[in-house]
């Protein structure tokens, strides 16, 4: 598989091995791990918060390395420290990471879940500023970077921080707002792992039938890699379960190019058709209804509005709304129906949208009981 740079350290493949999917038991991690060796992955991304997975993953590390199934250059760990922690926490918790995974340092060190500003000052004025210094004078990581969930204003001023030198970011073919904030990091020698780019895109790997024939004759899922694998981002994470999970990214190997005419018609036929179903109800997510006195997402809400109409993704527009208010900082915190029709919004909107009415729609069409979420 082809590798690209991912900031100061080493290289790492195009698509990268989540381990959410793969918590079942060891044997479970070591079928996944093999299977990501043998299509060419050299990169692993894990956390303390994925339950068993550092252990797992530490275990299958083991019997690869008995095995000799190692990649070229070894493997690359990523793993992650949630923000807030002591200088003393966080020392426990990295040096826990470390010995569940059987290795005698983290390549790569992320914030895990740099979503409030407070998160942000702690990891560069406060107690994280200590660990992370300490951490790399240890010798315990390679380097620093953080994933996120927050604003565009926070996440840009993470970039431009100079603390860190590789982010993980949600970028989607659906929803390609922070793409900007990504090719303008990997401008500036930050690498760029994009977020659950099939499961949090829109359930890619299940697609709807309307959203399949929208893309066609392209699956959905190989055209949203495609896309951002041809916008330059520097990894995926694919977050398998079994073996046959990486047959698409064995297909995508190396094909790490610019788009082709045929992928670039199947991305104007998908706008083309979200478009004309949605008609001019469309929200062109430019954000310049906020700020709401209520504190509505309305962009957000908008957003998943524009995904169950317009390609029939009801299911994962209904999964996302009901966690709105019920995952704290990791998602939005107030839905459609906080909307109180003060009507501040409705002169600030371009498309002339009637907002009000809109996200009292969306509430009625997706409100529903909320699903177990897997970390971000």
């Amino acid at each position: 598989m082809m590798r690209r740079s991912f900031g100061a350290g080493s290289q790492v493949s195009l698509f990268t091995l989540g381990t959410m999917r793969a918590l079942e038991s060891s044997e479970q991690m070591f079928n996944v791990l093999k299977a990501a060796y043998f299509s060419g992955i050299n990169h692993i991304e894990t956390a303390p918060s994925y339950g068993q997975a550092e252990a797992f993953v530490g275990l299958a590390l083991k019997e690869m390395k008995l095995l000799e199934l190692n990649p070229p250059g070894g493997w690359v760990i990523t793993s992650k420290i949630i923000p807030g922690l002591s200088f003393e926490e966080g020392k426990n918790q990295l040096k826990k990471s470390i010995l569940r995974l059987g290795i005698s340092k983290v390549n790569n060190l992320a914030i895990h879940g740099l979503n409030l500003p407070e998160h942000l000052h702690w990891a560069i004025n406060g107690d994280g500023k200590k660990l992370l210094n300490w951490a790399k004078r240890e010798g315990l990581i390679d380097q620093i970077g953080f994933s996120s969930h927050g604003s565009k204003v926070l996440i840009k001023k993470a970039l431009t921080s100079k603390v860190f030198q590789f982010c993980s970011l949600h970028l989607h073919l659906l929803d390609p707002g922070r793409l900007p904030l990504a090719k303008k990091a990997l401008e500036e020698g930050i690498g760029v792992m994009a977020i659950s780019p099939a499961d949090k895109g829109g359930r890619l790997q299940a697609p709807s039938k309307i959203l399949t024939e929208d893309c066609n004759p392209i699956p959905p899922l190989e055209l949203a890699y495609r896309f951002l694998i041809a916008n330059g981002i520097s990894t995926l994470t694919l977050g398998a379960s079994k073996p046959e999970d990486f047959s698409i990214a064995q297909k995508l190997a190396h094909k790490d190019g610019p788009l082709t005419k045929q992928e670039e018609a199947c991305l104007l036929h998908l706008q083309f058709a979200g478009k004309k179903r949605l008609g001019i109800t469309q929200c062109g997510q430019c954000q310049k209804c906020l700020p709401c006195p209520e504190a509505v997402p309305i962009p957000e809400i908008l957003r998943l509005r524009n995904l169950a109409i317009g390609h029939d993704l009801i299911g994962f527009a209904k999964e996302r709304y009901n966690l709105i208010g019920k995952a704290g900082h990791w998602w939005e915190s107030v839905n459609g129906d906080a909307c109180e029709n003060c009507q501040e919004c409705l002169p600030r909107c371009p498309y002339q949208l009637p907002i009000p009415e809109l996200l009292s729609n969306t509430h009625q069409l997706l409100k529903d009981s909320p699903r177990r979420r897997l970390w971000e």
